[in-house]
């Protein structure tokens, strides 16, 4: 009984570090709109409204982009939702 119970345990240990894992991975991904440009920063609200303010990596991208325009920002690249 008592291995049966700590079976139990580690299989929803498992679980939950995998769940875990996966949101820690799609943490490196922002959409939304965006809310401020200053300089090379970029601040996007998300679906949930959080804002959050991302260092970007391709200024060249910020010519085209404007305040309120849907974004997404991956690893500090952003790009123009719905092309340039």
């Amino acid at each position: 009984m008592l291995a049966r119970k700590l079976l139990i345990l580690l299989v929803a240990t498992i679980f939950s570090l995998s769940l875990a894992s996966l949101g820690i991975s799609a943490g490196d991904e922002l959409k939304g709109i965006v809310t401020k440009i200053e300089g090379s920063t970029v601040s996007i609200t998300d679906v949930l409204g959080n804002e959050k303010t991302v260092e970007i990596k391709n200024p060249e991208a910020l010519k085209v982009l404007k305040v309120g325009d849907q974004a997404t920002v991956t690893d500090g690249i952003v790009k123009k939702e719905g092309g340039y």
